[in-house]
Formats: structure tokens, sequence, C-alpha cells
């Protein structure tokens, strides 16, 4: 049946093994989970993204959940992954659902857990689910005693706006107020994600693209990496445009491009807010990120004198230090970045207008703002490739990496670190190998203080992995 939850939550291809069949039968252990939940009695929030049949999903779910005695409150419309947790902390429920395969392509769909402190469900809590689906797994599908509609009509399942929430929110967290005033011209890219329709009602004079309900994505993976942001650079570029804007599928991760139209990758835009915050608004805290994450941001906790953590790949790890501990900002990678005093969640909206702030705030273009921080901490070249293989393969090459490896493109490797696959560190730059949890691929990921050198780690990976 293949139903394995990776990263963040299950994900599937649709009608293969993301089936209605199979989304009962995890809806039915995530129920069997929840209901030994403290604040179960304030029910569960399910909600679901612009994929095709997520809706209906998601009605399915919130039918398993209505039977199994709890009260389900089931987004009215398409909503971000952010707005489910939102919901989840303003009315303290004991968690939520939310249907999305985030970034994936339009052929997979997903199953998303939250716990009660508004963000990824931890590993522990996902084994307890794991462990409730493989009992399920063993037992025939047992017919549900009513139908959504009756669920509804008896208020078991409630219709709520979650939008409104998360709008009224947003407005306390961002001076929108001084970007309206200030005529900063913002190219938003919604990718036909489940941010479409958001942004401009927080800024109504934004310009958009792919803005509207397109299940198949118009093609493209809704990931907002310079490669798929093509159209956005262009259009930034010929509009004369300060800023371009993207966010994923499920709109929790958020890609820039400046008015020049180059790209700014989520390691620059987690500088960026880092320096905001500490320099601008004299903020303090711990800072936490992937293990993925530019060094640039080793450098500036050293020079702040900020706490550091570094984790494995996965906002669940990060959410839990930001439960636990004092975290001021923690990010990721692919884009994804939380702030102190949201939730402990990615939100690609709110980052994307944090960056319009600090532009209005400091009187800066983004170009100026990346260019200063180059200047201050050195050039950082970052680059990754991914994959498509099959997992079979994925073990096989998997097997060719490990701590022996002792020079990499006539680079001395200085240390190893194996908390997440394996990465080599060199003199002024790393490489990092590592399988993903969600799909049939592996990562390769390196930074380096030159672009060819960071190049040549790469090409290493490459010609280790056989596959040239």
């Amino acid at each position: 049946m293949g139903i394995q939850f990776g990263t963040d939550g299950w994900r599937g291809l649709i009608a293969d093994d993301f089936t209605f069949d199979n989304v009962a039968k995890v809806a039915q252990a995530t129920a069997n989970y929840f209901k030994k939940q403290k604040k179960i009695q304030r029910g569960i929030i399910v909600g679901y993204d612009a994929r095709f049949l997520s809706r209906e999903f998601a009605e399915k779910t919130a039918e398993v959940l209505g039977n199994a005695g709890m009260r389900v409150k089931l987004a009215s419309s398409i909503v971000t992954t952010p707005m489910v947790s939102l919901a989840i902390k303003k009315l303290k429920t004991a968690g939520g659902v939310i249907i999305t395969a985030s970034h994936n392509p339009a052929q997979y769909n997903g199953f998303k857990i939250r716990g009660d402190f508004a963000g990824p469900a931890y590993p522990e809590q996902i084994a307890v689910v794991e462990r409730e689906l493989a009992k399920g797994l063993r037992e025939k599908n047992h017919k549900l005693r009513k139908s959504l509609s009756q669920l509804l009509e008896d208020g078991s399942v409630e219709k709520l706006d979650l939008d409104k929430i998360y709008l009224n929110d947003i407005k306390t967290k961002v001076d929108l107020e001084a970007i309206r005033r200030s005529g900063l011209r913002i190219l938003y890219d919604a990718m036909y994600g489940a941010g479409q329709g958001v942004l401009q009602r927080l800024v109504p004079n934004i310009s958009t693209l792919h803005n509207e309900f397109n299940p198949s994505f118009g093609g493209i993976r809704p990931e907002p990496m310079a490669e798929n942001l093509i159209n956005l650079t262009k259009e930034v570029r010929k509009g004369k445009f300060d800023i371009g804007l993207a966010t994923d599928g499920d709109a929790d991760r958020v890609g820039a491009v400046d008015e020049k139209g180059n790209f700014v990758d989520s390691h620059r835009m987690f500088a960026l807010l880092l320096k905001y915050f500490v320099e601008v608004k004299h903020l303090r805290g711990e800072v936490a990120k992937s293990l993925s994450v530019t060094q640039m941001i080793n450098k500036m906790c050293e020079k702040y004198g900020l706490t550091l953590h570094e984790t494995p790949v996965g906002f669940k790890y990060l959410c839990k230090l930001m439960v636990e501990r004092d975290i001021l900002i923690a990010g990721e990678e692919s884009g994804g970045i939380g702030i102190r005093g949201h939730v402990p969640e990615r939100d690609g909206i709110l980052v994307g207008l944090l960056l319009c702030e600090i532009m209005v705030t400091r009187k800066k273009s983004l170009s100026a703002l990346v260019e200063e921080l180059l200047d201050e901490y050195g050039k950082h070249y970052f680059g990754r490739i991914d994959l498509r293989i099959t997992e079979r393969e994925k073990q096989r090459i998997m097997k060719k990496f490990n701590k022996s490896i002792g020079e990499i493109s006539g680079e001395k490797v200085v240390r190893v670190q194996d908390t997440d696959g394996y990465q080599y560190f060199v003199d002024s730059g790393w490489l990092l190998v590592r399988p993903s949890g969600t799909e049939p691929l592996i990562r390769f990921y390196a930074e380096a203080n030159r672009e060819n050198k960071m190049r040549k780690l790469l090409e290493f990976a490459t010609e280790v992995k056989g596959t040239r």
C-alpha cells in the first residue's frame, strides 16, 4: 500500500496510493491518536489546499473524525498550511490536519498532521499514528455510521472561515500601512497554490501571477526556486517591479526576486530577517536552522552573541525548538522560515511581507540589502541538485557515501556530520548528501565562498553517484 510518513506528513500519488480508502485509514489512525489528547474536547481543524480533489479528501477526513466522536472545524475554502496552524493556536484545539502535498508536483497529494502547539506533529507523535495505522491496515474497512451531510446537520462538523482568522492576525504583525504608503511595486506569484487571493487582501495594489485555481499548476512544480520562477523573473524586469514574491503549493514557503530580476534564496532571506530583527528592532533570542542552511547564519549568531541550534532537515525539528525554547527565528534551505510570536510553523506570506517591510523601513532596494549582507559576511554561493530515482536506486547510491571520504575535488575533508545524510566540510565550504523523506529522490547541496568551488563540490557528488 505504501503509506509512509516523511519529513512532513504522508504524501502519495493521487489514485495510486493516495486514494479515498487510504485517506480514510490514515484519518482513522489520526483519530485514534487525537482521542487521547487533553484538548480533544476543543475539536480538530481540517483544511485543504488547491490540489485536485483536496476538498473531497478533506471532507472524507472530516467525516472519519466526526464519526469517531470528535468536533471538527472544516475549512470553508482553500487555505494555506499556516492558516490551519494559526486556527489551532487561536481556537486552542487538540490539533489539525491539512490535505496538501506542499511543493510536490501536481500528481501528488498529502496528509499533514498538526499538534495542539500549532506546528508540525513531532516524530514521536507521528510514530503513534503509524502504529495505529499498522493496526488499522490489518482490519476490514468499517462503514461510517453518519455521512458528512448528517455530521454537518447535527453540528459534529462545522465549516469555518480560516482566512478571516489569519488575515486579522497578520495585520497585527506587519506594518501593512507603511508598505501601502510607500508605493512599493510588488508582483506576487501564487504558483496556483493555496496563497491565491490572500496577499492582495492585505496589500490591495499588488500585481499577481498564477493567482487562480488550476490543480495542474500549469505544468510547473509549485516550489519557489529559481528554475520554477522564470515567468516571475521576466515579469519583474519587464514591469519594473521593486520585488517579486512567490509561495509554494500550501504557501508555507517563499521565494523572492529583486528589482533586477535576481533570485533571492531562503538563505539570504533568513539572514536579512535576522539582521533586521537584531539591528533595527533590537530583538534578542535564540536561532535555529536546518543543517542545509548557509553558514552565514553561524557567522551572524557569533557576531550577535546568539545561541544557534542546527537540526536535521524537516521543519518538525525546528518546530519543537520553537515550542520549547525562545527561538527568535528558525529556517530551512527550501524557503520555510518561522518567526517568534506567530506560530511554530513556516509562513511564506508573512515572510514575504516582512521582506517588504524591511525594504520600506530601511529605504533600500532588495538588491542593495543583499549586497550589504555579502559585503559584511563574505560571498556565499549555494547550489542544489535533486536526483529523481527509484527507491532501490536511492538505497544503492546512498551506500556510496560514508564517513571514510577524505577528499572532495582536491579539498581536504576536515569534518563529517551524519545527523541527516552525510555533510562533508572543507575549507570555506561544505557538501551535503541526503535522501528525501517524502519522494524517491536524493538531494545534493553545496556551499562555498566561490561559485566554481561550489559547483565542483556538486560535480563530485554527481560522479560518486555513478549516473554520469
